[in-house]
């Protein structure tokens, strides 16, 4: 079952709470502690255009990938609505092939998390690393394994909003340090409502595997982030935020 798939529809009713400009906001922070002022910025697993659109009305030249066609299709009718020249493509993160180099690269809201094989996460920092150019800056967050294992796992959550509602049920496997997600929706339709399903999978990572395999791939100058704020993570961080240079 392809994620994303029921769940593009309505990804941005039930993000509706998150502060995207704030997001935004300490990406630049982000920048300016490393003295970076990019022009270029391409955004992995974009989605619905959250964070890219946004950085584009920031004045920065953006490109959005994402591998959900669902979603980008969301993406470029939101941008086309403002008016905003973004290039959107649909491709596999884990196997970029751009003709472009870029200034910065971001992957926000889990996109890592999402990457389940320690091979292809190596393989896509690799080559977010040769798609970049000299002092160019990548930013990525996680869930931390704190949240995945302590917060969500084995737990059941249902959230309703408008007439939409869903049901969220989640089992973390220690061992493989895995959390699957099994999404049940509920979709008014007449006087019936329309159950949708979706599965995901995110495996949870240790700031200190991140940031080892991010200098495997040739990253300096690597930084860990609490979330959205230029605080080092401790423990029970629920999201962190990594930044890494290339030399």
């Amino acid at each position: 079952m392809e994620s994303y798939y029921h769940l593009a529809e309505y990804y941005d009713l039930l993000m509706d709470d998150v502060d995207y400009n704030n997001w935004c906001s300490f990406i630049e922070e982000i920048f300016n502690s490393y003295d970076c002022q990019p022009n270029h910025i391409l955004d992995t697993a974009c989605g619905t255009g959250n964070i890219t659109i946004p950085m584009a009305t920031k004045g920065y030249h953006l490109w959005g990938v994402d591998i959900s066609e669902e979603m980008l299709t969301i993406a470029e009718n939101k941008a086309r609505n403002k008016k905003i020249n973004i290039k959107f493509i649909k491709q596999n993160m884990t196997d970029l092939a751009l003709n472009k180099s870029f200034d910065a690269v971001l992957c926000m809201c889990d996109g890592v998390n999402y990457i389940v094989e320690e091979e292809d996460l190596f393989h896509y920092f690799q080559a977010v690393y040769q798609l970049m150019n000299s002092g160019g800056i990548f930013i990525f967050d996680i869930s931390s394994r704190y949240k995945l294992s302590s917060i969500l796992g084995d737990n059941t959550l249902f959230q309703e909003k408008d007439d939409f509602c869903y049901i969220w049920e989640n089992s973390y496997y220690e061992e493989e340090e895995l959390l699957e997600m099994r999404l049940n929706f509920f979709i008014p339709k007449q006087d019936m409502y329309k159950r949708m399903e979706e599965f995901h999978v995110q495996r949870a990572y240790s700031e200190e595997y991140l940031t080892a395999l991010l200098k495997e791939a040739g990253f300096q100058n690597i930084r860990s982030f609490d979330d959205l704020k230029l605080k080092k993570p401790h423990s029970k961080s629920e999201r962190i935020f990594f930044a890494a240079q290339k030399p």
